[in-house]
């Protein structure tokens, strides 16, 4: 399963894992949502409603695309956040890692809060 995530002439394609995280937020789009930066994340309210998964964890990869559990987000990594410690990528909370977004997720530092957040099948 791959998705496309754009925010005006901003986008990306991720490769989703196989797993019950990643088939209930596919099976949810399109979507389209307001962005909310924390550090080098963005993330934003969807409506899917998903418990932790038994390998959910704080501590991310540059590229990750995550859902919060706390707070019913999907989230993008590229870099520090401000709970991260040293040279780490550290969510607010635990989040199930779902996938991957392909090439340099550093491309998304470029949305602000506030811009629109399209999410698609690819």
């Amino acid at each position: 399963m791959k998705i496309k995530i754009a925010s005006g002439t901003i986008f990306a394609i991720a490769e989703l894992k196989n797993t019950q995280t990643a088939r209930a937020i596919y099976n949810s789009l399109p979507i389209e949502a307001s962005a909310n930066r924390w550090g080098d994340e963005i993330y934003f309210p969807i409506q899917v409603n998903l418990d932790a998964e038994p390998d959910a964890k704080e501590v991310v990869e540059a590229g990750d695309v995550a859902y919060w559990p706390e707070g019913s987000c999907f989230c993008i990594f590229w870099g520090k956040t401000p709970a991260s410690k040293g040279g780490e990528i550290r969510a607010a909370s635990e989040v199930n890692v779902f996938g991957k977004v392909n090439g340099d997720a550093k491309i998304f530092s470029k949305v602000k809060s506030g811009d629109l957040i399209v999410l698609e099948k690819a």
